[in-house]
């Protein structure tokens, strides 16, 4: 009988997959020896996986410009990186080694953009799409970096009233409209609270933007928040904006781009599965379908994707610590850290990611419950996206455990509030880097060490 953890992992998935693999025992994490990089950093640790991230973005561009070619699509693909999926130097850094453009949602955002033009990473003539509600501080740096000579910088109008904040820009501007998409019908509500009504948005065009000479509207965006999916509700929201698109640029020659927003999803099980190819070439298709249809030309295509750039980079690694057994089914691992600041997703919106064992493949598995160690009863972890279970090697305090949870790469540190106060004053774990050189191997970098009681008195005014 086979049972064994590693037994369980090959009889449930096709394993090993590309980023992961078992070798004496093992796991690699992207060919990185994650036992290695622990004796090295201890737990628990958060490490960045550098080299995902381009290759996320690579494939991205591969996918839509192949199916641009496949139906002889006359617009260009732009892609974007929404920085409020993490807003760290290093993930700018590397995105921006793949000739990409800039998504902002907040005012803080444009200070980024700004030093990251000072230091040479990002020039003007690079797109920076500009979303949210604005309040005046937002709209105060975002014209003043028009003003800069960012001539590629698109305020995304979310409201009527917008356009007269930038009434005081002294230079011509381009301008995009932002579309309130329809909410799925399980959702509590109708519509998004973003962006401006179907029926609203070529009357703005026509009454506000064509009568001023210092705008020229140039986008047209929309954003499904469930993402891309190949359901029904996405490929009418689709529909609807496209056709608004058509109609839009009948009475706005100017108008070029069609924003459609994110949304591709990111593996979050062994057993994930999602045709990449086949929604990127059905997007463009259906576009360019349509805007025939309508004699309008093909719009170049911005998509801003975040967790797809960022995601499937990060992981967190932790020690079990100890066993409990508080009655004779629930088996409770302690890790040495919590699940609710460490990855705040996994109890604010119940959100999945890969959990592995890193080593001690070769011994039994066992069904537990993985609890953290703030004083909370919602500090656990007790389900995977394929089962409503986990499985890990057998405890034992002879021989240490670790686990990690997989492609975490996107928010975590942001909902989390990194570097700040934390639930029971759980200090925020080493972060640490990982890149290859020019010869493949791998190497790392301490990007932070664990946070001390030092600093958090420090905040608290200790």
């Amino acid at each position: 009988m086979k049972n064994k953890y590693i037994d369980l992992i090959e009889q449930t998935f096709d394993f090993p997959q590309e980023e992961f693999k078992v070798l004496d025992d093992e796991l690699y994490f992207n060919d990185v020896p994650l036992m290695d990089v622990i004796k090295q950093y201890g737990t628990p640790l958060k490490i960045t996986y550098l080299p995902k991230i381009s290759q996320q973005i690579q494939k991205a561009k591969r996918l839509f410009n192949v199916a641009m070619a496949k139906v002889d699509y006359q617009g260009d693909y732009h892609y974007c990186y929404c920085t409020k999926s993490s807003h760290f130097s290093f993930i700018m850094e590397e995105a921006l080694k793949n000739d990409i453009h800039i998504e902002t949602s907040s005012a803080f955002d444009i200070q980024i953009i700004e030093d990251l033009n000072a230091r040479g990473l990002l020039d003007k003539e690079h797109h920076i799409i500009c979303n949210g509600f604005k309040r005046e501080g937002y709209i105060e740096n975002i014209t003043n970096l028009i003003n800069s000579g960012f001539v590629n910088t698109i305020p995304i109008l979310d409201n009527l009233e917008e356009i007269e904040a930038y009434a005081s820009v002294p230079v011509k501007m381009k301008l995009g409209i932002r579309i309130a998409s329809e909410e799925e019908p399980k959702f509590d509500f109708y519509t998004s609270r973003l962006g401006i009504r179907y029926n609203d948005v070529v009357p703005l065009y026509l009454e506000k933007i064509k009568k001023n000479p210092k705008f020229e509207l140039k986008m047209l965006h929309f954003f499904i928040n469930t993402g891309i999916k190949d359901t029904a509700y996405y490929w009418n929201e689709l529909h609807k904006s496209v056709n608004v698109y058509c109609e839009l640029k009948k009475v706005c020659p100017e108008l070029n781009s069609l924003n459609i927003g994110g949304g591709f999803p990111i593996k979050n099980s062994l057993a994930f599965s999602y045709e990449y190819e086949y929604m990127a070439e059905e997007i463009i298709a259906q576009i360019k379908s349509m805007c025939e249809r309508n004699n309008v030309e093909d719009p170049d295509i911005f998509t801003e994707f975040g967790s797809y750039t960022v995601g499937e980079s990060g992981a967190v690694l932790f020690n079990i610590i100890d066993q409990k057994k508080q009655n004779d089914r629930e088996a409770w691992n302690m890790i040495d850290s919590s699940f609710m600041t460490t990855l705040p997703d996994t109890w604010a919106i119940q959100q999945r990611f890969i959990l592995l064992g890193i080593n001690n493949w070769e011994l039994e598995y066992e069904r537990v419950f993985l609890g953290g160690l703030t004083c909370d009863s919602e500090d656990y972890y007790n389900a995977e996206a394929h089962s409503n279970a986990v499985f890990l090697p057998k405890f034992s305090r002879e021989k240490p455990l670790y686990i990690g949870l997989f492609h975490t790469g996107a928010y975590q540190e942001s909902i989390g509030g990194y570097g700040g106060i934390q639930h029971c004053l759980t200090p925020a774990p080493k972060h640490v880097l990982i890149d290859v050189d020019e010869e493949g191997e791998y190497f790392t970098k301490l990007f932070s060490k664990e946070q001390s009681y030092k600093s958090m008195l420090k905040i608290l005014g200790y």
